[in-house]
């Protein structure tokens, strides 16, 4: 058994340190026909004119090339900023495109060879790491999870965290330093939609493939839990079917790309312009959509949640939740249990309910009216300020970055505005709770410890009281890793939850 996980954690190991080379590789030549192809013609006799100096020029890679490429472009931008020739300014994102186009070597010609030598090899070796755990005894298995650098806020840790951080910032805000990667799914991408991989296709099969084989780990980990079983191939299949092959598949019969599953307000761009007019341009299915989105939030958030809890959505469906439950779980012990987080918890999701609710309002205002600005603000302002600080910095670079750091549900516990929806009708309506029986607690403060929530469900369990929390997802692993059955996810009748528990049951006898 060692001896397979000794070889998977080499085989993925020397993927990943090949798919990380491969940001060095390629050669990067801009000739006048690429310039013709990806510039807009009013731009052909400005920018083109300035990359003259580039032009048919060899770089030995993309970051030399997409650096020089930038310059000139921000000093052309630049020079009309200073003379506030704000209408010849360039807004459009041309680096990656043109980055790609001029790229040609091994993973432009040979891109299935290599993308088997790195995402092949990598989940291969993650696999034979993750098989043998088939050996051991069922049941929940933390050994060492507070000793190891990994898992622990260690050395790796941190490591891992950083990468996360730069790749994502690299991926909203510098995709044209990623070209390489995005020419490794090619293949995928135009199998799939007909088209070269965006940057946005390298991410969703990057988010996808983490939530199989991480899946695949919480299958055998939790093997003993059926809950915990089908909750984890509900997300496996929603991530893998609804939010990455469906709407790829739309692309390519030329229409919307929808995640059927994406709910406003955490789809924030749903009522945007652009989004709107895509939708009721495309027909009968882009009303459906459209409608479906609507009804959603609505009523569908409402219905369910009074049925099943918040879990329905962030532990069943939601990508966000996918992600964090399996590529996060082994660092769910790390999120802050303190009375002081859970007041700024509160504050902050909440206030990012009200900012995203406020925004939506105002880019509808100037939708229906065609005026941008509402009370002296103008709405496209408002709109990219949350793009930028909640749809990028928050729920992408902080949100994922820092798993290894605060915990697997940073971004749903502090910032997700749908969490905070969705929460409120838990708390006030609903007919979920996860009961506790009190006298059978023998506070081991396992179920605290693994909440992924900050939740100290040890402190409802020793006073017998339901835990009540908007903020609880449902996820159910407090129950699972409870070696004494004190934790049960129950729907009832709502005036049946136990909000101040009268007494606790102490073996045969009342304690008043």
């Amino acid at each position: 058994m060692k001896i397979l996980s000794g070889l998977g954690l080499g085989l993925f190991l020397a993927g990943f340190g090949l798919w990380l080379y491969t940001l060095t590789m390629n050669e990067f030549t801009l000739t006048s026909a690429i310039l013709k192809q990806n510039l807009k013609p009013e731009h052909q006799s400005t920018l083109g004119t300035c990359l003259q100096p580039m032009l048919n020029k060899t770089y030995s890679n993309g970051w030399a090339f997409t650096y020089a490429f930038d310059n000139e472009l921000n000093g052309l931008n630049s020079k009309y900023k200073a003379a506030q020739q704000w209408d010849k300014v360039i807004y459009d994102e041309y680096s990656f495109a043109i980055t790609k186009a001029a790229a040609h070597g091994p993973l432009k010609d040979t891109p299935s060879k290599w993308f088997f030598l790195t995402f092949g090899l990598a989940i291969l070796g993650a696999l034979l790491y993750i098989l043998p755990q088939l050996r051991l005894l069922p049941g929940i298995k933390n050994n060492h999870i507070f000793q190891q650098s990994s898992t622990a806020r260690g050395a790796l840790g941190w490591m891992v965290g950083t990468f996360l951080i730069g790749f994502y910032i690299l991926l909203y805000y510098f995709p044209q330093y990623l070209v390489n990667w995005t020419l490794l799914v090619d293949p995928l991408s135009k199998a799939l939609n007909g088209s070269e991989a965006s940057r946005w296709f390298l991410y969703g099969f990057l988010y996808t493939i983490c939530v199989m084989v991480m899946g695949i780990r919480m299958l055998i980990k939790y093997r003993h839990s059926r809950y915990q079983q089908v909750r984890t191939l509900s997300v496996m299949f929603f991530q893998t079917a609804v939010a990455f092959i469906i709407p790829e598949i739309l692309v390519s019969l030329n229409k919307p790309y929808y995640d059927f599953k994406n709910i406003w307000p955490l789809d924030y761009d749903f009522f945007f312009d652009y989004n709107l007019n895509s939708l009721v341009q495309s027909g009968g299915l882009g009303i459906f959509m459209l409608v479906w989105g609507i009804l959603l939030f609505l009523i569908g958030v409402p219905i369910m949640t009074y049925f099943f809890g918040k879990r329905w959505y962030c532990s069943w469906v939601c990508g966000c939740g996918g992600l964090a439950e399996t590529l996060g779980d082994p660092y769910r012990q790390l999120s802050d249990k303190s009375l002081k987080s859970w007041k700024i918890e509160r504050y902050i999701v909440h206030g990012v309910l009200v900012f995203a609710v406020l925004m939506t309002a105002m880019v509808l205002y100037t939708y229906f009216t065609g005026s941008s600005n509402v009370l002296f603000i103008d709405s496209y302002s408002v709109r990219s300020a949350y793009g930028f600080w909640i749809g990028g910095i928050f729920a992408g670079v902080v949100g994922t970055g820092f798993y290894p750091l605060m915990g697997n549900r940073v971004w749903c516990r502090f910032g997700c505005p749908l969490a905070a929806y969705l929460g409120l009708w838990q708390r006030k309506k609903s007919r979920f709770r996860i009961t506790t029986n009190g006298g059978q607690c023998i506070s081991c403060g396992n179920c605290s410890t693994y909440c992924e929530m900050g939740i100290d469900v040890r402190a409802y369990a020793q006073r017998g009281q339901d835990i009540v929390r908007s903020s609880c997802v449902g996820c159910g692993i407090c129950s699972a890793v409870c070696p004494r059955g004190v934790l049960n996810l129950e729907n009832a009748s709502e005036g049946t939850r136990v909000m101040v528990a009268p007494e606790v049951m102490l073996g045969n006898d009342m304690k008043h």
